[in-house]
């Protein structure tokens, strides 16, 4: 019986550094991200660098673990490389480490490993060390990851206080995505619609606009506090106003109505494959041509400019005509959103 458990649900011993955690990092981690750093099996894996690189690391503790357009595994990677990205850094590696509850089915551990696997390929990036760590039933909710990453950094400069006035301000593409596909699984809500997460890998656009040669001055994922609060930390680091068109800022219908049902605004709402850009104004076409004919970003649209006049805050204007400072969301929305 025992036997029979253990091929189907992860048990303390796959943690316990015997035969059976050897049998789970040999037969699905190792096989699913399979590369020659990996398989020296070192204590710390072996890089080997020329100039500066870029940093990051993220816990991921979505829930649920699966939502429309991916699962806690694709966000986990994808999550880890676009923070790279938003710094001009070729995604390059990665660790990944796993805590997993006593219990949690082994063929959802393989489905979001496999989907982590998956998602690496849209950059190249490569996973060269990790951990894994069971604990008993009731310690966790099924599964936790944590990614860090490091990667080459391709333009310098990039930075939250490098906006300038008469900059203009690009979303990639519609907002809100993220936080209402997971509102949506989360409450069980049966829409007649087809809204998914936007969680995607960011890497190939970024790649194709420095390619271009584009001059940019920030460039941030709008994950959450979304939209709301990369404006304000950008507004506040560079010490300008951003100035933004309600109109101009693309939101689909289903998010537009999840906002109105529960008294949400789109932009306060979670993206995981949305980034916003400030670029020079005279930049803004090529940029705009360049997302939209080769990274599929038929909606990536400017928003807004940067101004001089009230420092550190953004201003929202409405279709009616009137003005409104936008702010830092406050409370948490939507807890467990990534």
């Amino acid at each position: 019986m025992n036997q029979i458990n253990s091929r189907k649900v992860v048990q303390l011993s796959h943690g316990g550094g015997g035969k059976e955690m050897n049998h789970l990092i040999k037969d699905l981690f190792f096989k699913a991200f399979d590369n020659p750093i990996l398989r020296n099996e070192e204590d710390a894996a072996v890089l080997h660098f020329n100039g500066d690189v870029a940093f990051t690391t993220d816990s991921f503790t979505v829930a649920p673990l699966f939502f429309s357009g991916g699962d806690i595994g694709k966000l986990s990677i994808a999550g880890t490389v676009n923070d790279l990205a938003m710094m001009a850094a070729e995604p390059q590696y990665l660790s990944c480490s796993f805590i997993i509850e006593e219990g949690f089915e082994i063929a959802k551990l393989k489905t979001i490993v496999e989907s982590m696997a998956k998602e690496l390929k849209q950059s190249g990036a490569r996973i060269v060390c990790g951990d894994t760590k069971v604990v008993p039933r009731g310690c966790a909710d099924g599964l936790f990851i944590n990614t860090s990453g490091v990667g080459r950094i391709l333009r310098k400069g990039i930075s939250v206080k490098n906006l300038a006035c008469d900059d203009v301000i690009i979303v990639s593409r519609d907002i809100g995505r993220h936080g209402a596909a997971i509102l949506m699984a989360r409450e069980g809500l049966a829409l007649d619609s087809e809204l998914t997460s936007d969680c995607a890998t960011l890497w190939p656009i970024v790649e194709q606009l420095i390619a271009a040669n584009i001059e940019i001055h920030a460039m941030r994922d709008a994950t959450r506090g979304g939209l709301s609060a990369v404006l304000n930390e950008w507004a506040q680091a560079s010490d300008v106003e951003i100035n933004v068109h309600e109109e101009a800022i693309p939101v689909c219908d289903e998010v537009r109505g999840l906002c109105e049902l529960y008294g949400f605004e789109p932009f306060d709402l979670a993206n995981e494959g949305t980034f916003i850009l400030a670029v020079p104004k005279e930049s803004a076409d090529a940029t705009l041509e360049i997302m939209k004919r080769f990274c599929h970003c038929e909606q990536a649209s400017i928003i807004g400019d940067v101004n001089e006049n009230r420092k550190g805050k953004v201003v929202l204007n409405t279709p009616w005509g009137s003005t409104r400072y936008l702010d830092l969301p406050q409370g948490e929305l939507l807890p467990r959103i990534c």
